[in-house]
């Protein structure tokens, strides 16, 4: 009975929050000592490592899709003009 009170007084997440002071994890320190010798420099948030490709006219698209359609319609009025029933 007197091992589990240990483990629990051990892994009390409740006490470990409630702490006053929180010692930074050991990242945080190395990236603090490192900075403070030599500090970043400023970055854009997300930048995007390489340019896009420029982007078709959206009338180019338009047109190729209309094109597409008109050609569907094309093909099923003449396929119908051409059946006998």
């Amino acid at each position: 009975m007197a091992e589990q009170d240990d483990v629990e007084r051990e892994f009390d997440i409740r006490w470990a929050d409630a702490a006053e002071h929180k010692e930074p994890s050991a990242r945080a320190r190395m990236l603090a000592a490192r900075w403070k010798e030599n500090p970043p420099g400023p970055q854009p948030f997300r930048a995007d490592p390489t340019p896009a490709a420029p982007r078709r006219s959206s009338w180019v698209s338009t047109t190729i899709v209309l094109g597409c359609v008109a050609a569907v319609i094309f093909l099923l009025g003449y396929a119908q003009y051409r059946s006998p029933y």
